[in-house]
C-alpha cells in the first residue's frame, strides 16, 4: 500500500484553525497508574498511517501499547487525545503542505501569519513543537533557499520562543517520495540551523528519508545530534514495518540514539501491512526500546 502522508492528512481532517478548548479529565482514558516506561525516550505515533481507523481508537491503543504521545495532528483533534492522557509531540503546520515553503519569498507573509496564529493555540494546549517545511526547490538554488528559509522562518521561531515551542524543519528524500524537496541531507538543514543561532529551532530527523538519501545513520546522529529535537522511524525499502523484512537495524539505531542523552520522543511513522496494524505499532515500540 503506497499512501502519501500528504493524502492521508487531507482524509483525516479539515485544514482550518480551530479554537482550542479546554477539556474535562476522562474517567478512564488515561494511562493506567502502574504502567512503567523505563525508557530514556518517549514514544509516539504519527497519526496519518493509521487513517482506516478512528483517532479514539488508535489512543486506545497507544495506551495499551505505552506510547505517550500521538502526532502530526491538527488543533481540532487536540480535545480528544487529551482525554486519554496522551500529548501531542508534533503539531501539523495549518494548512499543511511539504511542496511550498519556507523556501519561497512570495509567501512567508502567509506562512508568518499561519505560524502566528497557531502557535498560541498549541501552546495552550500543553504542546511544544510544531513542525515547519523547506519546501520544493523548484528551480531555487541550495543556498539561495537556505538563505530564504532562515529569511521566513527568523520571525516565526522569535514569536515560537515567547511561547516555549520549538519549531522542526523535517528532513524527507527527495529521492522516492518528495521529489524536489529542499530540506533532503542533514549538513543542509544543520547549517539552516546554524544560520538562524535560535535553540528552539531544530531537526525532525526522519531515519527512513535519511537512509534513502544519506544512508550513514548513526555516524550521522552521533555527529548532529545537538540540532535534532525528534526522529521519525520507517522500514527501508517500502516505508513498512521496520522489523526484519527490512535493511536498517532500528536496534542499534535506537541505542545510538540513548547513547547521545536523547530523552525526547521517538514516533512511529510506518505503514502497516499486517492486517492488524495496531500489532505492527507495539512491535515497533518494542524494537525501538533499549
Amino acid at each position: 500500500m503506497k499512501v502519501s502522508r500528504r493524502e492521508a492528512i487531507k482524509g483525516i481532517t479539515g485544514a482550518s484553525i480551530v479554537s482550542f478548548l479546554p477539556v474535562m479529565d476522562a474517567e478512564s482514558k488515561t494511562v493506567p497508574s502502574g504502567k512503567t516506561r523505563n525508557r530514556k525516550f518517549k514514544h509516539s505515533v504519527c497519526r496519518w498511517p493509521y487513517s482506516g481507523k478512528s483517532l479514539e481508537e488508535l489512543c486506545e491503543a497507544a495506551v495499551d501499547i505505552g506510547i505517550d504521545s500521538v502526532e502530526l495532528l491538527n488543533p481540532d483533534d487536540f480535545e480528544i487525545i487529551k482525554q486519554y492522557g496522551l500529548t501531542c509531540a508534533m503539531a501539523n503546520s495549518v494548512p499543511l503542505s511539504l511542496t511550498d515553503g519556507f523556501n519561497d519569498p512570495s509567501i512567508h507573509e502567509k506562512l508568518r501569519q499561519e505560524y502566528f496564529d497557531l502557535i498560541p493555540i498549541v501552546a495552550q494546549a500543553g504542546f511544544d513543537k510544531i513542525i515547519c517545511f523547506s519546501g520544493n526547490r523548484k528551480g531555487l538554488d541550495d543556498q539561495v533557499g537556505l538563505e530564504n528559509c532562515a529569511v521566513g522562518l527568523e520571525p516565526v521561531v522569535k514569536r515560537a520562543a515567547e511561547f516555549n515551542l520549538t519549531i522542526c524543519m523535517e528532513l524527507l528524500n527527495s529521492k522516492v517520495d518528495h521529489v524536489d524537496y529542499q530540506c533532503d541531507h542533514t549538513e543542509w538543514g544543520v547549517a539552516l540551523c546554524e544560520k538562524l543561532g535560535e535553540p528552539n529551532f531544530k531537526l525532525l530527523y526522519d531515519i527512513y528519508h535519511m537512509q534513502i538519501m544519506e544512508g550513514d545513520i548513526i555516524a550521522t546522529i552521533r555527529k548532529y545530534h545537538s540540532y535534532i529535537a525528534h526522529y521519525h522511524t520507517g522500514g527501508v525499502p517500502g516505508r513498512n514495518e521496520i522489523d526484519a523484512t527490512q535493511e536498517l537495524n532500528y536496534q542499534a539505531i535506537m541505542e545510538a540514539i540513548s547513547e547521545t542523552g536523547f530523552d525526547g520522543f521517538v514516533a512511529q511513522e510506518f505503514i502497516p501491512t499486517n492486517t492488524d496494524v495496531f500489532a505492527s505499532l507495539k512491535q515497533g515500540v518494542e524494537i525501538c526500546n533499549v
